[in-house]
């Protein structure tokens, strides 16, 4: 099943944590803390007021608690709008 965001709807899905720290201390699954840093899986039109500047397979850094959460065939997905996004990740 495929999911194609309307309007200025973005899908996100979540960006892997790293299983070390720095210093090489391996996490266990259950004190990783969920990143704020998601992959941009699709993109909506954009409206006539709002023009898309973020793209498919672009990184981005979202705050906690915006967007609506769902799960498809056992993958996470997030959906937020583009006021939502706070900063674009580029290497």
């Amino acid at each position: 099943m495929k999911l194609k965001p309307m309007a200025d709807n973005i899908l996100l899905k979540q960006h892997e944590a790293a299983e070390t720290t720095v210093s090489g201390i391996i996490l266990a699954t259950t004190t990783k803390e969920k990143p704020a840093i998601y992959e941009v899986v699709s993109v909506g039109p954009g409206t006539k007021d709002v023009q898309m500047l973020i793209k498919a397979g672009d990184k981005v850094v979202v705050s906690k608690h915006v967007g609506t959460d769902i799960t498809l065939d056992k993958v996470d997905y997030k959906f937020v709008r583009q006021d939502d996004v706070l900063a674009l990740v580029t290497e």
